[in-house]
């Protein structure tokens, strides 16, 4: 298991490294000088002279050699500096945990409402193979996945909070506040999850083991709950470990619409704002916080299938 984790760690690290460079390489994709980038967000339009772009090429090292600026960066940035804001002059890292129990607000809720809709869906369509309770959900599922998360939103801030008026129409407050922006994550990822977990409750209630459950009289409760739900979750739980990581990074869109001060809100704003150094924390950030999710997700298969042999180099 120990060389199953470090050998996880050792990929981990190269994800995060490949992902600074690109990180790094966001200021240079943007079409333009980046000094006088970064000269027109500090200073505005009116005073964009080139003193003062050449004040800040020199004061940013910006007139250094790209792999020189680089390695510079990440020095700084394994030392938990990610810079300061452009506009606002506050350190990146700061702003972004500051925002960053907004998001993980969201993400658990959002969550919650996910599970709560897809594990009894999923076991029930599962049970009920082919029965009117499972085309109906299947159909529901689809409709999940294929609706858009914005047009989601958009659709139940129109119906609950302008035409009903229960909720508010966005913010950051109560549980009034979170209410229609997790059921907006939750059910396209419940739409995914129950697909999944219906899947695999039907492998798993083909097994030989219960079978023999069966024949032993226990009762069907007992069955799906003790024997087949803990099995069939071992591949929901990627799913559901990608879904959190992606929630946890900031959820960009959602949080946009329902004006939520989260990561994913302080991406977009500092994009408008041309930002850079903000907008380089937030996406490695939210790289960071993904791979660590998945992390933690690939060392809990050993406690939910003691039959994975890690130390045998199973994947």
């Amino acid at each position: 298991m120990l060389k199953y984790i470090a050998r996880r760690l050792i990929f981990m690290i190269i994800v995060v490294l490949c992902v600074t460079i690109m990180t790094f390489s966001i200021i240079y994709m943007v079409p333009g000088d980046p000094a006088e980038m970064i000269a027109m967000a500090r200073y505005g339009i009116d005073n964009l002279i080139q003193d003062n772009i050449e004040r800040i090429r020199h004061a940013e090292g910006l007139d250094a050699p790209i792999y020189v600026q680089y390695v510079k960066w990440l020095n700084h940035v394994l030392h938990g500096d990610f810079g300061c804001s452009l506009v606002t002059g506050a350190p990146v890292l700061s702003e972004i945990l500051t925002r960053f129990p907004a998001t993980v607000k969201l993400a658990i809720a959002g969550m919650m409402v996910s599970l709560l809709i897809s594990i009894p869906i999923g076991i029930i369509s599962a049970v009920k193979q082919n029965s009117l309770i499972d085309n109906l959900s299947m159909v529901g599922t689809l409709i999940g996945v294929s609706m858009p998360n914005f047009w989601l939103g958009l659709l139940l801030i129109m119906f609950f909070s302008l035409y009903l008026g229960i909720f508010p129409v966005c913010g950051y407050g109560g549980i009034r506040y979170i209410i229609l922006p997790a059921v907006t994550l939750g059910t396209g990822m419940a739409a995914i999850t129950t697909r999944l977990i219906r899947s695999s409750m039907i492998e798993v209630l083909k097994e030989d083991y219960i079978t023999t459950a069966r024949a032993k009289g226990l009762k069907e409760k007992s069955i799906i709950v003790k024997h087949a739900l803990k099995n069939a979750f071992i591949p929901v739980i990627t799913v559901i470990g990608l879904q959190l990581g992606h929630l946890l990074g900031g959820t960009v869109i959602i949080e946009t619409i329902f004006a939520w001060p989260g990561v994913g809100k302080l991406l977009v704003d500092s994009i408008f704002a041309r930002d850079f150094s903000l907008i380089q924390g937030c996406v490695l950030f939210m790289a960071v916080v993904f791979v660590l999710v998945n992390l933690v997700v690939d060392i809990s298969y050993m406690y939910l299938d003691p039959r994975i042999r890690y130390e045998k180099g199973a994947e």
